[in-house]
């Protein structure tokens, strides 16, 4: 599929080194717009709605669950995990790779984060019936997620009318930090304790595509203690 490349490694590594890591180092969250332009992005955005259409995306998954709480009144998105090398995903991993270069560019500049591997694509859909997501953290308890990103897909859109607009608590500061979510527009922010959010409901069908960067180091530490409590479960059952 022929995409424009809109922008060059050149421009992906001075975005990262000059607006990226600085703003996260300095706010915890930055974004950037218009990443892919209006052809490569149109792309894109043909593709989730082809799969919305096709019945792919399903309703969002709870880690966990509360007696009498309904998954709606937590989350009320539908999804589908992507790897990008689907058929009819060209547009969407063309998308992953510019970011997967600009996060290559940030890791040896954040932190002591060794950042290696990352999630698949998670492609949501808030189907605009006031569906959003409470406020909540992504990663509150060292499962090794250190960076979301978030690529958004929403042409003509009004937060006022609309409504969708994704609101960061950053922790330690009194203000909150609104991001509507913008065609072409891609966010970056801390998946850690430091960027509490939520998606206030939507009123018009909200698309968007996250994906998760690893610390390589809390992720293996992460899984050494599923491992232990799996095999310790095991041992109780058998």
């Amino acid at each position: 599929m022929p995409f424009i490349e809109h922008v060059s490694d050149a421009d992906l590594e001075r975005l990262a080194l000059e607006r990226v890591v600085p703003a996260l180092q300095d706010f915890g969250f930055c974004y950037l717009d218009g990443v892919l332009g209006e052809v490569a992005g149109g792309e894109v955005l043909q593709q989730v709605i082809d799969m919305h259409q096709a019945g792919v995306l399903q309703d969002g998954r709870l880690v966990g669950s509360v007696p009498g709480v309904h998954r709606s009144s937590i989350r009320g998105d539908k999804i589908a995990w992507v790897s990008g090398m689907e058929r009819g995903c060209e547009a969407i991993n063309f998308l992953l790779n510019m970011i997967d270069k600009m996060i290559a560019v940030c890791a040896s500049r954040l932190e002591s984060k060794k950042i290696r591997e990352r999630s698949k694509a998670m492609v949501a859909c808030y189907p605009g019936n006031g569906a959003g997501y409470v406020k909540h953290v992504d990663n509150p308890n060292s499962d090794g997620r250190c960076i979301t990103c978030i690529y958004y897909l929403n042409k003509d859109w009004s937060a006022k009318e609309h409504g969708g607009v994704l609101r960061i608590f950053p922790e330690g500061t009194s203000f909150v930090a609104d991001i509507e979510p913008l065609f072409d527009r891609l966010l970056f922010f801390w998946s850690d304790r430091r960027n509490p959010h939520e998606v206030q409901p939507s009123f018009n069908t909200r698309y968007a595509i996250t994906v998760w960067y690893f610390d390589s180091e809390e992720r293996a530490e992460a899984k050494r203690r599923f491992k232990n409590l799996t095999d310790s479960s095991l041992k109780q059952s058998s």
